[in-house]
């Protein structure tokens, strides 16, 4: 199964950091910050209809519902409560990057360009979304400009979107270097011929190598 985005690895730390403010120890709602998607999505669907739940805590609640949906491949049921999610906060960085997925992974990557945009307005520099406006970029057929976002992501990125990259571009069959988070010319070079296919992703599935890019 390919990875939903880079933030199945990393970026849903995004939403973590406002997620205290969700439930309180012993509520069951607390399912709402589950690692399995069945309960956040089962934990996030009650604290959603909690009456008093605030509108910060509500959009946030949405968003990791959205996430879960995004992680078992239900775009259509996450654009659903991404636009919830932002509805209620038009600057939620992370739910406006994976909204872009979102559109991306349903074939309509034109339709995320102006959530991208906006993340990137919000959060300049961020890796998750100079990834995903590069996966934009490439289905629509702009190799340098997708270029140019890869090699931006992992220079705030670090080793470990670069890592990513790797072990996307030797299943790709593109690149046969180590896994060592050191951007190099064969990088540069099987990242070059990638983004020239629309079919290429340099993201890798994600049972391909996680114990390498941890």
């Amino acid at each position: 199964m390919r990875a939903p985005s880079l933030f199945a690895a990393v970026a849903a730390l995004l939403f973590w950091s406002g997620a205290g403010a969700l439930a309180t120890a012993g509520d069951p709602t607390l399912d709402c910050l589950s690692d399995d998607n069945a309960r956040r999505i089962s934990g996030c669907s009650a604290l959603i209809e909690t009456p008093e739940l605030g509108p910060e805590q509500r959009s946030l609640a949405y968003g990791l519902r959205a996430l879960a949906y995004s992680l078992i491949g239900q775009f259509e049921k996450a654009l659903g409560d991404y636009d919830k999610a932002i509805g209620l906060n038009p600057d939620f960085v992370a739910a406006l990057n994976n909204r872009a997925w979102a559109y991306f992974k349903l074939g309509r990557a034109p339709d995320g360009l102006d959530d991208v945009e906006r993340a990137l307005r919000l959060s300049p520099g961020s890796p998750y979304a100079l990834d995903t406006r590069a996966h934009i970029r490439q289905a629509e057929g702009d190799a340098e400009a997708a270029l140019s976002d890869y090699e931006l992501a992992m220079r705030f990125g670090g080793g470990r979107v670069i890592k990513m990259y790797q072990c996307g571009l030797r299943s790709q069959g593109l690149y046969f270097g180590s896994i060592d988070g050191l951007y190099s010319s064969a990088v540069s070079r099987a990242l070059r011929v990638c983004v020239g296919n629309k079919g290429c992703d340099p993201l890798p599935a994600d049972e391909d190598c996680t114990p390498s890019v941890s």
